[in-house]
This record gives structure tokens, sequence and C-alpha cells, in this order.
């Protein structure tokens, strides 16, 4: 064992990375990256929020939010609309296509979160869940 594999950091690290890639050979199909997947999941939680509340919910900077809206919104999957009490706010829409394509991309997410749990009982996952919300938590 090499002296990063005992790296909690390094491991966290190539696990995401691990995981992005998994997704984004998974939603290539259907012309979805693996940075558009969150903002998309918020969206159909909560459609119309602002570009900026969806900065904060994904943890990405203003310029890093604006290209992947500019992405979705070229793919068709986003509508930006200012907001009628604040011209400078721009609220996110999903078009119709961007909440049709929900059903084919959520099987897809579990079935590669599945494929990364396996063997994992519910408690580890459980276990697991918690203890990565703790170090976020601690970090922030």
């Amino acid at each position: 064992m090499n002296i990063f594999e005992e790296n909690l950091g390094f491991i966290i690290g190539k696990t995401n990375s691990k995981m992005k890639n998994n997704l984004a050979r998974a939603f290539k199909p259907y012309n979805v990256t693996h940075e558009q997947w969150p903002l998309l999941k918020w969206l159909w939680v909560e459609d119309g929020i602002s570009q900026r509340e969806l900065a904060e919910r994904s943890y990405k900077d203003q310029p890093t939010i604006t290209r992947i809206l500019d992405k979705l919104e070229q793919r068709g999957l986003i509508r930006r609309q200012a907001d009628s009490g604040d011209r400078r706010v721009s609220l996110i829409y999903l078009t119709k296509e961007g909440q049709e394509i929900e059903a084919s991309l959520k099987p897809l997410a579990r079935k590669a979160l599945e494929h990364a749990l396996r063997g994992l009982s519910e408690e580890e996952r459980s276990q697991l869940t918690n203890l990565m919300n703790r170090i976020s938590a601690n970090i922030d």
C-alpha cells in the first residue's frame, strides 16, 4: 500500500473522481455532464430558484454556475427569467425537456450509486453518510 492509499483526503478525492466518471459515462447518451447533474436535481426539487441560490446549494462559484447554466440552456433543458421583483436576479426554470429527462437520469444515477455501495450493509451506508457529513461540517 502506498502513502496515498492511507490518506483520507486522497481516498475521498479518488472516490469522487470515480463517481464523476461513472456518472459521465451513464449520462453521455443524454448529453448531460456530471457538473450539470446537481443543478438539475435541485431544479427538480424546486423549479424557479435563483442562480445565486443554485450556486450556494451546489457549492460552486458564480462563474462556474454561469458556464454550466449556459450549457444547460443551449441544450434546451433550462430557461432563465429575470425576477419581476429584482431584474438583476435570474430565476432558473426547467423546460419541458428538462422536466422529462428526470425520468431517464435518476435511475442511472441510482444505479451508479448502488454499484459504488455494493457490499455495504444499510447500517454501513448510514454510518458512511453520517461520517462524511460530520467531516464536511468540520470543514465549514
